[in-house]
């Protein structure tokens, strides 16, 4: 053993018993991370299953003409019309967000629409997609977002609906037809009037 090694053994062999059990949980906690880093473990999809799934999209919806500044609601419900079990429903909308042109900027994605109420425990680690679990058989599951427009101009949002986040198991339409779709959206760069009714105390917007 070189000195370097007696050093640091010496060390260890000075801690307490409480401090003895906390190097060595940090050594396996080290190996076990290393292991993790070198490809060790299952896959993430390792338990999902494959194939595709058949589904509807019964309703989409999102204001073709709003205003600046005025809520708007988009609603996506999916139904299962297959006879195995989505492993989890997820939508992306790649939209809510626009790229500008403008050079040196930092971050070039600028907010077409902020997101005030996003679809319920469905936020997932993936940039603009939620996902709301299992969806069996005959079973709609409905996602829907209240959002403020906060840049005037047309633009067009797209969507499309996954069965996993991870993409072994892939959504279909009737026909195979891949799930996705369009809202072409003209936000006014004048926002609405707005007053409050004193009989009712409702806010009521107006044209501007």
């Amino acid at each position: 053993m070189g000195p370097r090694a007696r050093g640091r053994f010496a060390a260890v062999e000075g801690l307490g018993v409480t401090s003895r059990r906390v190097v060595a949980v940090a050594g396996a906690a080290a190996l076990a991370l290393a292991a993790g880093a070198c490809g060790g473990g299952p896959r993430q999809d390792a338990g999902e299953p494959s194939g595709r799934f058949e589904i509807a999209v019964t309703k989409a919806s999102f204001p073709a003409r709003q205003r600046l500044a005025e809520p708007a609601r988009l609603v996506l419900a999916v139904k299962n019309t297959g006879k195995r079990a989505l492993p989890n429903v997820a939508v992306t909308i790649d939209s809510f967000f626009a790229r500008s042109e403008q050079m040196g900027l930092a971050d070039p994605d600028r907010a077409v629409w902020v997101i005030a109420v996003a679809p319920l425990d469905g936020t997932t680690a993936t940039a603009s997609t939620w996902a709301l679990g299992r969806l069996q058989p005959g079973a709609t599951k409905r996602f829907s977002w209240r959002v403020v427009p906060v840049q005037g101009g047309t633009h067009d949002v797209h969507w499309r609906v996954a069965a996993s986040l991870n993409g072994r198991a892939e959504a279909v339409l009737d026909g195979n037809r891949s799930p996705e779709g369009e809202f072409a959206v003209a936000i006014s760069g004048q926002p609405s009037a707005a007053r409050v009714d004193p009989a009712t105390g409702d806010v009521i917007r107006t044209g501007g």
